[in-house]
């Protein structure tokens, strides 16, 4: 049986004021939340059963997708009683997770096709698998390098820096849960750098497709403005 783990308990500071009576993952995209894209797109991958971790406005999230059976997804429940990180949250499901497991952010937007994820990282054989996109970072000012003396040794004006960043989906092992402290505080930066700094193999999967984390107020407009574009490349 695969499960999906779905991080929904975060307050959306950045997304303030929308987030001061809806929680994040509930925020509509068109006229689904982005929490019920998510579920109806485990549904097509063929995922058995999504785990919604939740705090902030916990009633909300849990009325609304009730036991997932109108999305074709069963859904069942952790609730975090106090905030316990991006990764602390599996610390509570060492019962639940005994197989490989999927895990996400509750409000990414993307393309990404999760079973052939899965694929990927059930054939390279790591404890982890990080999904990965590459990001263009324009610099408004001029960069330069100095040496040791201080001299000038390059410039360049306005460069655009390209960097491989985390989309916020996860596939894992069980015994990644050894390396979690139940109801301890934990990040997964800090959870990835550990598994690392014990000679655990985490292996990155690049994804070239349409991404969005729906962090900001921007985000979230942009999503809107793309979604009538990509609804078809989502398989829901």
């Amino acid at each position: 049986m695969v499960k999906a783990v779905i991080l929904a308990g975060g307050s959306g500071t950045r997304l303030k004021p929308y987030t001061t009576v809806f929680p994040k993952p509930l925020m509509p995209i068109r006229e689904r939340p982005i929490l019920e894209i998510i579920l109806r797109q485990l549904h097509t991958t063929g995922i058995d059963e999504a785990v919604i971790a939740v705090g902030y406005l916990a009633e909300l999230v849990m009325t609304y997708c009730g036991d997932g059976s109108r999305f074709g997804c069963p859904v069942t429940y952790s609730r975090e009683e106090k905030p316990l990180g991006t990764a602390g949250c599996l610390g509570q499901l060492k019962e639940r997770l005994l197989e490989t497991f999927l895990m996400m952010n509750g409000d990414v937007l993307t393309t990404l096709d999760y079973a052939a994820f899965l694929e990927y990282h059930r054939s390279h054989g790591g404890i982890a698998t990080i999904a990965l996109h590459r990001r263009e970072i324009p610099i408004d000012f001029g960069v330069v390098g100095i040496n040791g003396q201080h001299r000038i040794t390059e410039y360049t004006e306005k460069p655009t820096l390209s960097h491989l960043v985390s989309m916020g989906v996860y596939a894992f092992e069980p015994r990644v849960l050894d390396y979690i402290e139940p109801e301890a505080y934990l990040d997964f930066p800090d959870l990835i750098k550990s598994l690392i700094a014990e000679g655990e193999e985490v292996v990155g999967y690049v994804y070239d497709g349409y991404w969005l984390d729906i962090g900001r107020v921007d985000d979230y407009e942009q999503a809107k403005a793309d979604f009538d574009v990509i609804a078809p490349r989502l398989g829901i």
